[in-house]
């Protein structure tokens, strides 16, 4: 039996811990023995589909509840999992369609396990040969023992967040999932005794699946989850959980944490929630604003939040979700550098006066893993020099399950190009500037998409997290750029000519460049990945 599977089984059968879960007004406690059991039932339904070792199995389901003990049994099998991309309302259902039919025929799944409230598509996936199996279904059967498992047996194949080319799932191995489980342990400081961990990430991407539900089941602690879309129904149903079960740790991406700042100061009274039991609230999954981070500590000190709490991280699948951590009980660290240097000379240079670009550092790399920072033929850098962020170690993923084959992430000796651009600090802390296919260039300089978004969001009337700067002629000599923002006055003309015209100023002040267009769109409209990232390629099409 792999090491993964080993304890995360005794340690459900073991633990007096267990998952609280449910709709957000009725909340279940399930132990994770409770969870184990249900496991071993739905383990001897896909026995009987003729699931085995090496199959793989696809999972489009909402509820935690379902979805915890699915993939338990899924291992018990000897099979991988995989979490299929879920629709939003705003989603197009026949392009989400077609996505998810290719996923399915690349993964070549041996069943799809379906549940509420995704049970329309069953019949879409059925028309094409996939065994469609539902979770009520399979907890008929009898229990079976589980199978034997390999360190290096498939566990997870993680779609990866963009539709930008054909599917690719990152592989997943049980030695991945171990190494990579253990080193967040340490680095969060975590205590199976007192700590309590809250969570509405999404479970079909890395940070909610692998961080915030597969290793607390692997420990077996405590946990509250619930689904996204209980949280942007009710944002401060977040902070009521917390407050309610004394939650010490979470996490979520920047956008979320601006969101929640804007509620607590409109919507909330200060005292109506305790959030002083908060310890650890990383901040992770998408680019860190030091701005944000800053609002929503001003906005949560009414309420008891500690400045301290709240953690930037790095991470991606491709090192099964965690690199590095900020140091516990560090807070926000931010490293201000002069914005000049860092666009032409590619060097991160201290400093406190004229143009300051201010970067949030991301910690130290966790255990099992190496960082190193190389210029475009690969040569590392000293340390402060702006480059592309490799990593290897026992957490990064062998490659990619595609629609061609297997395709290897890592190279001969066995680094993982991160595709982001950054640095280190002289204290070994990874600092991430932004991502290397993003970056436009403009008359020698290297200017961030992420400046232009963050100049673009401080215009009232744009939504939050709803702006997106697009480089245009991209490796042409007369590189240029345009941001899309979104706003709920699309529709007013002199409001949308105010926006445009706020925008542009704003971003000159920030990066000295003006754009070429500004466009102003509806609620919805600027594209994002299944996990909220935006998807700064897709939006060329939306400022022509």
């Amino acid at each position: 039996m792999s090491r993964f599977c080993d304890a995360m089984f005794a340690n459900a059968r073991t633990s007096t811990r267990g998952m609280v879960t449910g709709d957000p007004h009725a909340l279940i406690r399930h132990s994770w023995a409770e969870v184990h059991e249900r496991a071993r039932r739905i383990a001897g339904g896909l026995a009987a589909a003729g699931v085995g070792p090496g199959d793989a199995v696809a999972v489009l389901a909402g509820a935690p509840a379902e979805i915890a003990p699915t993939a338990q049994a899924v291992w018990m099998r000897a099979a991988s999992l995989t979490m299929l991309h879920q629709p939003t309302p705003r989603t197009d259902l026949v392009v989400w369609a077609e996505e998810t039919g290719r996923v399915v025929d690349a993964l070549g799944a041996a069943a799809v396990v379906v549940s509420d409230p995704f049970m329309a598509a069953a019949p879409f996936l059925a028309e094409r040969g996939v065994t469609v199996l539902v979770p009520a279904d399979l907890m008929t059967f009898d229990p079976v023992e589980p199978l034997e498992t390999a360190e290096d047996d498939i566990a997870l194949l993680q779609l990866t967040s963009g539709s930008t080319g054909p599917p690719r799932a990152v592989r997943i191995t049980h030695r991945n999932l171990v190494s990579n489980a253990e080193a967040m342990f340490v680095g969060a400081e975590y205590d199976l005794d007192t700590d309590v961990i809250v969570s509405w990430l999404p479970l079909f991407h890395d940070m909610g699946m692998t961080g915030f539900l597969i290793v607390p089941m692997y420990f077996g602690a405590e946990l509250v989850k619930v689904t996204p879309m209980d949280f942007l129904t009710d944002i401060l149903l977040w902070p009521r959980l917390i407050d309610k079960y004394k939650g010490t740790m979470t996490a979520a991406p920047n956008f979320a944490y601006a969101l929640l700042a804007k509620r607590l100061r409109r919507q909330a009274n200060p005292g109506e929630f305790d959030l002083s039991s908060l310890r650890w609230a990383l901040s992770g999954a998408e680019q860190v604003e030091p701005a944000v981070v800053e609002d929503l500590c001003e906005a949560g000190a009414p309420f008891g939040l500690r400045r301290e709490a709240i953690l930037p991280a790095y991470g991606m699948a491709e090192a099964t979700v965690a690199v590095s951590f900020a140091v516990c009980g560090a807070g926000l660290v931010v490293d201000e550098i002069d914005a000049d240097m860092l666009a032409v000379l590619h060097r991160a240079v201290p400093t406190t006066s004229g143009n300051v670009r201010r970067l949030a550092t991301l910690g130290p790399v966790l255990g099992g893993l190496e960082v190193r920072i190389v210029d475009e033929d690969e040569n590392p850098l000293p340390t402060r020099g702006v480059g592309v962020i490799q990593v290897r170690g026992e957490p990064v993923t062998p490659g990619y399950t595609t629609e061609g084959g297997f395709i290897p992430a890592q190279d001969d000796l066995g680094w993982y190009d991160t595709g982001d651009l950054g640095y280190l600090t002289e204290r070994e802390h990874i600092v991430v500037c932004g991502r290397v296919k993003d970056v436009i260039i403009m008359a020698g300089r290297n200017v961030y998409p992420t400046d232009i978004e963050r100049a673009a969001l401080r215009v009232d009337g744009v939504r939050p997290g709803c702006a997106v700067a697009v480089r245009l002629n991209a490796g042409h000599s007369r590189e240029s750029f345009a941001v899309a923002v979104e706003s709920n006055a699309f529709e007013d003309h002199a409001e949308v000519r105010r926006i445009q015209r706020a925008v542009a100023h704003e971003v000159f002040a920030e990066v000295d460049l003006r754009p070429r267009n500004v466009v102003v769109l509806a609620p919805g409209a600027v594209p994002k990945t299944p996990s909220g990232k935006l998807r700064r390629a897709h939006a060329l099409s939306l400022v022509g």
